[in-house]
């Protein structure tokens, strides 16, 4: 399975974390967000760089994840009503604790609230099955204009 993630240039010739609080992980907890297409991993840093985008260099990561690696996975239905709020970080960083603390996959299979049916998976670096995960490439990547 091939899955993506848009980052500046410079973050993109390694898959690192870089520990800040997001939507599934608290600050300090470390965890890599990528998507299931390229067209939801653009629509993600539309929605979380407001604007700052421009003028920067980007790429495309492909991150390959080998067939015998396992993952949890969290859907829409699992969650309480208007999860996707942003006054419920709390709820579903706690969500995705649990899959951190115990550590028994390196990935988590998440819903898109941009997107409903698509998904974002998250990575945990700090698994041992974190090896298995290939950065396979990283292409360049420009945001259209008109945004």
């Amino acid at each position: 399975m091939i899955v993506y993630r848009i980052t500046t240039e410079q973050w993109s010739k390694s898959l690192e974390a870089s520990g800040y609080a997001a939507r599934w992980n608290a600050k300090g907890r470390f965890v890599i967000y990528t998507a299931g297409s390229r067209s939801l991993a653009c629509l993600e840093n539309l929605v979380h760089r407001s604007g700052e985008w421009q003028g920067k260099m980007y790429k495309v990561m492909l991150i390959e994840f080998p067939d015998k690696i396992k993952m949890d996975t969290i859907e829409a239905s699992d969650l309480k009503k208007n999860w996707e709020q942003i006054n419920n970080f709390f709820y579903c960083q706690s969500m995705a604790f649990n899959w951190l603390n115990n550590a028994t996959v390196a990935i988590l299979k998440v819903p898109s609230v941009i997107i409903k049916k698509e998904y974002n998976y998250l990575i945990n670096p700090q698994h041992p099955d974190f090896k298995l995960i290939k950065l396979i490439g990283a292409e360049d990547f420009n945001f259209d204009q008109r945004f």
